[in-house]
């Protein structure tokens, strides 16, 4: 009896095992698993808040100067992208965490229709300001032309002057800005633009084969602060297609292995 006893013991033992390895096997990773750290830091960091108040205090300051120097008969105008620069979608990333999903245009104009962001820390201020001093502001986002409705209500909503037809810009058949930027430019003289993405502010920052896009950054370093003004953005962004570049379509395991080997440690230094 006891060595019937000890045998089903062992085969217990055996089998709690297997059964673990199985489920250690089979487990599945979240594939926005790298988002929690850069959208905690955005939604709860107070230095972030403190960069945006930071960002829109400069950019009333280059503003009040060039108010001073005026030249040129063509009004004046601001252009802003949207998402992350005036309107603040973070919870869309959350709720991409806690589903588990890949990003996809369903799941962003399920959020977009909700018209429910928030405006970022000083933006609605800074415009506000613009406006009050006759410079109009131009929106001008690659979110798609079929959110017109939805991104026109949030705006207004919010309060955010100059949310109509007219200044809203969205993107048509290519995400490069240039051709809206040219065509504000026809009719305005733009004295600053806002984003925070480097597309929003010149077609040049597109090209990031070059260190990453940081030669075109440092050879118009003069002009942030005066006339570019960059917001922050962890979660996600034009700069993370150099990162993951890459001749064959990635899985989640091949993505999160390029970010870790693009990181620079000491033994690089």
């Amino acid at each position: 009896m006891k060595k019937i006893f000890f045998s089903l013991s062992i085969f217990a033992i055996v089998f709690s095992s297997c059964s673990n390895c199985t489920t250690t096997k089979t487990t599945r990773t979240n594939p926005n698993e790298h988002l929690v750290m850069s959208t905690l830091w955005y939604q709860r960091a107070s230095e972030c808040r403190a960069l945006y108040y930071q960002a829109f205090n400069i950019a009333k300051v280059s503003l009040d100067n060039y108010m001073e120097t005026k030249q040129g008969n063509k009004p004046l105008a601001v252009v802003v992208d949207i998402d992350e620069t005036v309107l603040d979608n973070s919870p869309f990333e959350t709720n991409s965490i806690r589903s588990e999903k890949n990003f996809s245009s369903q799941a962003w104009k399920e959020w977009t229709d909700k018209a429910k962001a928030g405006a970022t820390p000083g933006s609605l201020e800074f415009l506000k300001y613009a406006a009050n001093n006759g410079v109009e502001t131009f929106y001008i986002s690659n979110r798609d032309t079929s959110a017109t409705k939805s991104t026109l209500s949030n705006l207004k909503k919010l309060g955010f002057p100059y949310a109509d037809f007219q200044h809203l810009l969205l993107k048509t058949n290519t995400s490069l800005k240039t051709t809206r930027r040219n065509k504000v430019m026809k009719t305005h003289n733009i004295v600053l633009l806002a984003g925070d993405n480097m597309g929003d502010f010149d077609g040049l920052f597109e090209d990031r084969s070059n260190n990453f896009g940081f030669v075109q950054v440092d050879s118009l370093k003069d002009l942030f602060g005066k006339r570019f003004i960059i917001l922050p953005n962890p979660m996600y962004g034009s700069w993370e297609r150099q990162v993951l570049k890459s001749n064959q379509k990635l899985n989640n395991s091949e993505k999160e292995e390029l970010r870790k080997k693009q990181l620079i440690g000491y033994e690089e230094l």
